[in-house]
């Protein structure tokens, strides 16, 4: 009698035991993933660190606009602005045509704190929002892959999403563009998809269509989940693996979520309209086909559900010789039940090819389907009973042919372990060598996140044998705009800097990174394109009055505008037909030397470029190109230079007023004969 004591009383021991390490367990994860969170947060902060609070690139300054906008004038200002500052003289439509996930949740943030007393600016918020986002990435990351294959896999999956490298590129801090909080909602639209495919709450489900909502809301890359989703569905389905908990996890996604899209000023109606939509609702029609199927063999015997098959495939077969085949909504209901029994004869045999499916345990869609499938069930089960009641073998009998075949199972598969076991020796060396290569990955990530992706393209440096050099050419000039011009002048430029002009100087351009109109920066290009006195007239047609320029030749930035002239030429010249790309070529090449062509000397963007460039060192030598300039001296006559940063990377321009010209009589007559005895007219430059 003292054995049996002593395991009794080992059994709460033991469950204590397996108590306090599970507590234990789910305390470390906790603080595991809260160094994740922290890992994911500042490794992203070198940007800062390094330079200051700053917005990179080129699209977080639009946002970063809007932003500043929605915290000034409210939510409604908002949805109803109208933007005369951007594409003058045409403006834009900002509510309607941006994807307000972003800003609405930057301006929330804003707004909490400031409820809290912490007078953040909102610039300060915008360039910390992703890596903020960032640590919640890898929560999701980590809830995901727990959800799918176990707690150690998901606090690893976390720990690599915080510090892979091409994430770090669209979520280092100052770079204030959609992708920040977007990666965030769509892992997360995953997770709560995959948590109602196990559980089948509809309380999930709901979740899933809000995570869904903020995904439209803040990326057009909604439209990547719309369609995996349903790609899983249908495979699902194919595979005989259709439940009732996959129709709870899809169905409300679709219904609810294209709902909640269309609520989307910039998705609207193009939630149900657009080709990237059509493959959810087509998998949303079969899988009601499908469930409907299981239902009528749910409430049916085995018998009558033969007897019905049979009846429909006749009555089936009877409509697609006499009339059509679809003629109504009875045909579409035969051809579902026909071609689901012949999908289930297809997909058997694939169905015991996956793991964790064999013979002995099928999935019966009947018996996940429903209540009524089940009842229906162990009424068969009871009939069967019944009939082979007396060559039913007894108890003992049974267990022991139980235990003979469990018996070599279980050896086998301790067999399997032994085998598949690796020596203690290769064990610790694979395991020191898997340290090593997670440190090598360690650093290379830091090193990518401090160098790679820490600097803003608006702030440059180089490194030399004197040290770091800075150039913050850009913000000086922005800075001299905002300062030294009137708040209603023109500013003109090509359309990758519109944003930053209008953002950081305050000042109206005709084009910026929207680029919705062609004809607009066709325009813009073909003035550059243009001698100076037909761009000059192009420019003042539009209101123009001051020219911004970037030029890189005297410090080697090879992303000015000379490297970006062909597509000048080429976006003008596909509008204007009298810009023909081929007068500024020679031998194939854009050249700016000696062996330049006339047109490429003559026209507005060479001029603005390298006027007094030579005065810098005698020679007009461009480290860029790598070569001396082909026009070293000449003149404005209908522009004059009013500001260049101090690397000569950005020059701006003022248009000259036009002269009043006064004529006499005699001069008038004496010009008209003149022009007569020549025969020459003005030619106009638009032709």
């Amino acid at each position: 009698m003292a054995a049996p004591e002593t395991s009794t009383a080992a059994v709460p021991t033991l469950m204590t035991n397996n108590s306090l390490r599970n507590a234990f367990g789910g305390v470390l994860s906790f603080f595991i993933l809260l160094l994740i969170g922290v890992l994911a947060f500042s490794i992203r902060l070198f940007s800062v660190i390094k330079y200051e609070s700053v917005i990179h690139e080129f699209d977080p300054y639009f946002n970063y606009r809007v932003t500043q906008f929605l915290t000034k004038k409210g939510i409604y200002d908002f949805w109803n602005w109208f933007d005369d500052r951007t594409w003058y003289p045409l403006g834009r439509v900002i509510g309607g045509t941006v994807y307000p996930g972003l800003t609405l949740t930057a301006g929330t943030i804003w707004w909490f704190l400031n409820s809290l007393n912490i007078p953040l600016s909102v610039e300060t918020v915008c360039v910390f929002t992703a890596p903020i986002f960032s640590a919640f990435a890898s929560w999701a990351t980590y809830l995901l892959t727990k959800e799918v294959k176990g707690a150690g896999a998901g606090l690893t999956a976390a720990a690599l999403l915080a510090m892979v490298p091409s994430y770090i590129s669209r979520s280092v801090a100052g770079s204030y563009d959609n992708e920040a909080v977007a990666i965030f909602a769509l892992i997360f639209t995953f997770y709560l998809y995959i948590k109602t495919l196990n559980t089948g709450s509809l309380f999930y489900a709901t979740l899933n269509s809000i995570a869904y909502f903020y995904m439209v809301c803040s990326w057009g890359g909604y439209t990547f989940i719309i369609n995996l989703i349903p790609m899983h569905v249908l495979l699902c389905i194919v595979t005989g693996r259709y439940s009732s908990r996959l129709y709870i996890a899809y169905a409300p996604l679709v219904v609810l979520g294209t709902l909640l899209a269309a609520l989307v000023p910039v998705v609207g109606f193009n939630a149900v309209m657009t080709s990237e939509h059509f493959a959810s609702f087509l998998v949303f029609i079969v899988i009601h086909v499908v469930a409907f199927v299981y239902y009528i063999k749910g409430i049916l015997s085995p018998k009558m559900f033969k007897v019905a098959v049979t009846l429909v495939v006749s009555v089936g077969l009877c409509k697609l010789i006499c009339g059509p085949l679809y003629s109504d909504i009875s045909a579409c209901i035969t051809s579902g039940i026909a071609l689901s029994q012949a999908f289930d004869v297809f997909t058997r045999s694939i169905k015991y090819q996956l793991p964790g499916v064999s013979s002995t345990n099928e999935l019966d869609a009947g018996e996940t389907s429903s209540a009524t499938a089940e009842a229906q069930n162990d009424a068969v089960k009871t009939e069967k009973t019944e009939e082979t009641s007396k060559d039913r073998p007894s108890r003992k009998s049974k267990k022991k042919e139980k235990e003979q075949v469990e018996k070599p199972s279980t050896k086998a598969k301790a067999e399997k372990k032994r085998l598949l076991a690796l020596p203690l020796e290769a064990s610790v060396i694979a395991l020191l060598l898997l340290i090593m290569l997670g440190a090598f990955y360690v650093v290379h990530c830091v090193w990518a996140a401090a160098e790679a992706y820490s600097a803003p393209s608006i702030v440059l440096t180089s490194h030399s044998h004197d040290g770091l050099h800075v150039f913050d050419d850009f913000r000086e000039a922005y800075g001299w705009l905002r300062h030294n011009t009137d708040v209603d002048d023109k500013v003109a430029s090509w359309w990758d800097y519109g944003y930053q002009t209008t953002a950081m100087a305050n000042r109206t351009v005709i084009v910026d990174n929207n680029t919705w109109n062609n004809t607009h920066i066709a325009t813009v290009g073909t003035a550059m394109s243009s001698p100076e006195k037909a761009a000059w007239e192009i420019f003042h047609s539009l209101d123009v009055k001051y020219v911004l320029v970037v030029f890189g030749g005297l410090v080697g930035y090879p992303s000015d505008d000379i490297n970006k002239f062909l597509w000048m030429v080429r976006i003008g010249g596909g509008v204007f037909p009298h810009i023909k790309e081929p007068d500024y070529l020679r031998d194939g090449q854009y050249r700016i030397d000696s062996q330049a062509t006339s047109t490429m000397l003559n026209c507005l963007m060479y001029k603005l470029s390298y006027y007094r460039f030579v005065e810098t060192d005698g020679k007009g030598f461009d480290r860029v190109r790598r070569t001396e300039i082909g026009k070293k001296y000449f003149k404005l006559t209908h522009f004059e230079e009013v500001f260049t940063t101090h690397h000569w990377m950005v020059r701006i321009y003022k248009l000259k007023l036009p002269k009043n010209r006064i004529r006499g009589k005699t001069k008038k007559s004496k010009s008209k004969t003149s022009s007569k005895r020549s025969g020459i007219t003005k030619k106009n430059p638009w032709h």
